[in-house]
């Protein structure tokens, strides 16, 4: 297995219905621009709250891409 770098990218990902919702919208995004996506990490996971109840969440995570040789 050759070695390999990779670059690391932050994102925020947002959805109404649900926090994996969130983190694979952030995802499909990146990986409509980005060669490579390999591996992603979530850092925090943060919530909106109306009348008692959760509105919109909303995940930060971190996702790596390897560089091409």
């Amino acid at each position: 297995m050759p070695d390999h770098v990779y670059k690391v990218v932050e994102l925020a990902g947002t959805s109404e219905e649900s926090v994996t919702k969130a983190i694979e919208t952030a995802i499909a995004k990146a990986a409509a621009t980005l060669r490579h996506l390999e591996w992603f990490e979530v850092g925090q996971i943060r919530g909106h709250i109306e009348n008692g109840k959760v509105a919109h969440y909303q995940v930060t995570l971190k996702a790596g891409f390897r560089l091409e040789d």
